[in-house]
């Protein structure tokens, strides 16, 4: 559906709007022929638009639909928290699973597998009941999509060099992790291998 512009007082409109259930941006809408950056000249009141005038409220109709197993697990999780027990159990709870998980992947970070991946999964049971979790994972989340944009803009030798030290990190950590955890030297296997060649 279209969005429908509402003229008249914004918190009206927008009270209105909200008790239906719409979605509501507080976008102005602009003139056409006039772009969005003529509004922030100086003098000008951006609550109007920038031209004097009241501006219309931009009301969506279409409610974003979040996935019906997401709509469930927060259902259940607001009945166990409506309980007092319930939250008390719920929060023990997710403070174990997160710690075993989350020691689980400190073990093996510098072993031979998803290390990484683990603690990060254990941040994300923490984030369901502690804040400082949520902030932590938003804050890993953020770090890890800005460098793979930052990664992706460069240049094909620069992407060639950083995949390439990545791989040389990786493989290192690997014949480390083999080498003093289970005495598997494999330069050393590979070494003898092709002297015997």
């Amino acid at each position: 559906m279209d969005p429908v512009v509402v003229s008249g007082p914004p918190n009206v409109a927008v009270r209105a709007a909200e008790k239906r259930g719409y979605e509501v941006s507080m976008e102005q809408p602009h003139p056409p022929g006039r772009p969005a950056s003529d509004d922030r000249r100086p003098g000008s009141d951006t609550r109007t638009g920038g031209t004097g005038h009241t501006g219309g409220v931009l009301v969506t109709a279409e409610r974003p639909r979040r996935p019906r197993w997401r709509e469930r697990i927060s259902t259940t999780l607001a009945l166990v928290r409506a309980n007092p027990t319930g939250r008390i159990t719920l929060k023990i709870a997710v403070a174990i699973v997160g710690a075993l998980v989350v020691t689980i992947g400190i073990a093996l970070i510098p072993l031979p597998g998803p290390g990484w991946l683990l603690v990060i999964a254990g941040l994300g049971i923490w984030a369901v009941e502690y804040h400082w979790a949520r902030r932590l994972l938003a804050f890993t989340r953020r770090h890890v999509y800005a460098w793979t944009n930052w990664a992706k803009r460069q240049s094909l030798p620069l992407r060639f060099v950083l995949g390439s030290v990545g791989l040389l990190f990786v493989g290192t950590v690997v014949w480390l992790s083999l080498k003093y955890s289970f005495d598997i030297d494999l330069v050393a296997i590979a070494l003898d291998y092709l002297g015997a060649r």
